[in-house]
């Protein structure tokens, strides 16, 4: 069976045939159909290794995450797929665990297998010369990273806004104590926000102190320590601002350890919203950062710098806002008075 017997059952070319397989844009739809309405009828396998060939692609992305068990990872995952799916491109996953040496064997064998483009969510730490070098050998797309020196595309989220909203509805609430909770302290989202939180503090002549803003891994067991070791101050904190929802979720899970529960005895903000937000008890207020568009966003911005690759760097910011659920109150004691 071949392209043309393909081409002759859908009576089309088999340049028609062999684009509608590829999913090209200038097939209408109708025509795609009727081609693959011949392909499931003769039975055709398509040759997508001879199609590389004559084409000198090979029609995969990779996109590089640090954590797979990360709901908001999975969101990502689940809008670039989306979005490659339907331009006929496969998606190779790969996942570093914020490991900087897995990092570098993951994106060479992506390399080697001739991936057409890269999507990264890059490894705190990682150098700038291996930025560079990767690259240069296809086109790369960054996530939630910017360097001004590498001109690469990316896509982020506003962190800055996103904490301003957070920190801002906290204070209002009467908060004073407010932590930071989660985050590799390399991390250049992680001290973006850390640099608004700072900003709102000190927009309100509220004293920063570095004792409430805890590092940690991005897993509910960082979140769940991180709080362990707040409770335990002298004077601890009325409420948290967390670097993600999953580590928002630690920290309502050591709270309910220690005999308190978030949204009564203490306030707890996550950043993300993935779907498990709603679902939570209390449900959780969160900043909400749309994973599946900056999936989307990424895929988009990865396609369209393989079709023309002297366009010019973009760089894309999705928005931010605060969705409002059972997570936070006032502090316990203006309640009381």
């Amino acid at each position: 069976m071949t392209l043309q017997d393909v081409a002759d059952a859908a009576r089309v070319s088999k340049a028609t045939a062999s684009l509608a397989l590829r999913a090209n844009p200038r097939i209408s739809e109708p025509t795609r159909m009727r081609v693959l309405e011949a392909v499931e009828a003769l039975g055709y396998v398509y040759n997508q290794r001879a199609a590389s060939l004559r084409t000198r692609r090979s029609y995969t992305i990779g996109l590089i995450i640090k954590d797979v068990s990360n709901p908001f990872n999975a969101e990502l995952t689940s809008g670039a797929e989306s979005q490659l799916a339907g331009k006929g491109y496969s998606l190779l996953l790969g996942a570093t665990d914020d490991d900087m040496d897995k990092q570098s064997r993951m994106i060479t064998t992506m390399l080697e297998g001739d991936v057409d483009g890269l999507i990264l969510s890059v490894v705190a730490g990682t150098a700038m010369d291996s930025l560079r070098k990767w690259s240069q050998f296809c086109p790369m797309v960054l996530l939630n990273q910017y360097y001004e020196e590498l001109a690469v595309d990316c896509v982020g989220m506003d962190d800055e806004n996103g904490t301003e909203r957070a920190m801002e509805h906290l204070i209002q609430q009467g908060h004073r104590r407010i932590a930071f909770v989660g985050g590799y302290n390399s991390a250049l989202t992680r001290q973006r926000r850390l640099g608004s939180y700072r900003d709102i503090l000190r927009q309100h002549h509220i004293k920063f102190d570095p004792a409430l803003c805890i590092a940690s891994p991005v897993t509910r067991r960082g979140g769940y320590d991180a709080i362990q070791q707040l409770l335990n101050m002298s004077l601890p904190p009325s409420g948290a601002y967390c670097y993600s929802d999953v580590i928002a979720f630690g920290v309502m899970l050591g709270l309910r350890a220690a005999g308190m529960e978030a949204g009564k005895d203490f306030a707890v903000i996550g950043f993300d919203d993935v779907p498990e937000a709603t679902l939570w008890h209390p449900s959780l207020t969160t900043v909400s950062a749309d994973p599946r568009g900056l999936g989307e966003n990424a895929a988009q911005l990865a396609l369209r710098r393989i079709s023309a690759p002297d366009a010019p760097i973009r760089r894309v910011i999705m928005p931010s806002h605060l969705v409002l659920r059972d997570s936070t109150a006032p502090p316990l004691g203006e309640r009381l008075n």
